[in-house]
């Protein structure tokens, strides 16, 4: 063992201990129960098993541990954006796709060909850049996972750029933050403009993040740990507050995660902005009719320009096999072309086959495609990945490799589609693009979406 640090060695990890113990003692707090002359008996946190604690001071500890519940923020809403109330919808367990015939397989891709036809496979390429990224893009010492992420964070307000999305008097709301890397950028890009508001929202603790480093004082970030799920953004105090316009916003943001932050801009805040503005009207006597209608249509007038609709939505989407019909914005479309939660399990199933079908070639094509865009989560989606591949390889004798390709590029596709779908019918101007290339990201698709013209008269007449 090092000198000073834990006599204790880690036969998972094949080495020593590298925490501090006490004065005079060889073991640190956690494996202190090495010792010889200590017998007193430690167990695992009833809260959380990751970690243990002397059973003799399991009362204390439960009172101070760190994953103890905790008081629930104002703008956390249980299941705010959850989506599917109806428990009778949602599909019981499904058989494992490496389980199906041939024929059921067969049925089930012409059901996805059938529910494509007419939609556009070939995606606008938008792959552009933003001055304010420049500077890194050049750094030579940046390696060449580094100088994947900055392409992508680059094109994406190169994007928000061409929407006009990136001006003053705007709340920022970065969805499945991280690190904030992107709200970082941003903040760049907007370093001489006023009155700017970032959220991070992230349900997990982050390490080594980057929004507590920023500059400029006029700028503003909070951090929401919060499951997207349970947020009301307009509960949020600084949006209470400033009434500014909101930008969603995010890079990579896994499956499901996408249709609840969707659901949260679109319904949630909005409907509930809506709602508090609805106040019954005051009694009035007969002589005082104008004077209330003038003050009430001016109220009126005033609330609707304190809620506008949200001003844009630009997300990288990612990880569709993490999709999950309860959640999923995009259930009509899918009932619309004659499918349900059973196919769409196989779908958001198959569209893994579109980044990592192909895995008897060689397993770089997931790093690039994963562990490279996320790389604080790497574990977590290689593990997701595996479980995929093993379906997908008992059936290279069925399918090509090309063949699961293209029919996981469909499945994703089809997903979107029903997303896009979702925004158009509540009056939003919305488009799939990719924005950079393969080489940089296996998942390069952009989402994006502004208010139609009519949708924003509607907010200020």
């Amino acid at each position: 063992p090092v000198p000073g640090r834990c006599a204790y060695f880690v036969e998972r990890k094949k080495r020593f201990c590298k925490m501090v113990p006490a004065a005079g003692r060889r073991f640190c707090g956690e494996h202190g129960q090495q010792e010889e002359e200590n017998d007193r008996k430690r167990i695992p946190c009833p809260l959380d098993p990751k970690h243990t604690v002397y059973e003799d001071q399991l009362q204390k500890h439960l009172k101070k541990c760190n994953s103890r519940a905790k008081p629930k923020p104002v703008y956390f809403v249980q299941d705010i954006n959850a989506g599917l109330k109806d428990v009778a919808e949602i599909p019981e367990k499904q058989v494992p796709l490496s389980s199906l015939s041939k024929e059921e397989l067969e049925n089930l891709i012409i059901k996805l060909k059938k529910a494509s036809n007419g939609l556009e496979r070939c995606l606008k390429e938008q792959i552009l850049s933003h001055q304010a990224l420049q500077e890194a893009l050049n750094d030579p010492k940046n390696g060449e996972s580094a100088f994947k992420h900055l392409k992508q964070q680059a094109s994406i307000l190169g994007n928000m750029e061409k929407l006009h999305l990136l001006g003053p008097g705007r709340c920022f709301v970065e969805f499945g933050a991280g690190r904030g890397k992107l709200s970082h950028w941003v903040d760049v890009a907007l370093q001489n403009v006023e009155n700017v508001q970032f959220l991070l929202v992230e349900r997990a603790t982050t390490r080594f993040k980057v929004d507590g480093k920023h500059r400029r004082r006029d700028s503003i970030f909070e951090r929401l740990q919060v499951d997207i799920q349970h947020l009301c953004l307009n509960k949020v105090p600084i949006l209470e507050k400033k009434k500014l316009a909101v930008v969603g916003m995010g890079k990579h943001l896994c499956g499901a995660a996408t249709d609840l932050a969707l659901r949260c801009l679109v319904e949630s805040y909005t409907t509930c902005c809506d709602a508090e503005n609805e106040e019954p009207a005051p009694k009035r006597s007969r002589n005082d009719k104008t004077e209330v209608a003038s003050n009430n249509s001016a109220d009126n007038e005033s609330n609707r320009e304190e809620c506008k609709p949200v001003a844009g939505i630009v997300i990288a989407l990612c990880c569709h096999h993490k999709c999950d019909w309860t959640h999923y914005v995009g259930r009509d479309f899918f009932k619309s072309v004659g499918l349900g939660p059973v196919e769409f399990h196989y779908f958001q199933r198959m569209s893994s086959w579109a980044t990592c079908g192909m895995r008897e070639t060689t397993t770089k094509a997931s790093t690039s495609a994963e562990s490279e865009d996320q790389p604080n989560d790497t574990e977590e989606h290689e593990q997701t990945l595996r479980k995929t591949e093993s379906g997908s390889d008992t059936l290279q004798g069925i399918l090509t490799v090309e063949e699961r390709k293209e029919i996981g590029c469909l499945c994703k596709l089809l997903i979107d589609h029903g997303r896009v779908e979702y925004l158009q019918q509540r009056g939003y101007k919305a488009a799939l693009q990719y924005y950079t290339e393969s080489a940089v990201s296996l998942e390069n698709v952009l989402l994006t979406a502004v208010p139609s013209p009519s949708l924003i008269s509607e907010s200020t007449t």
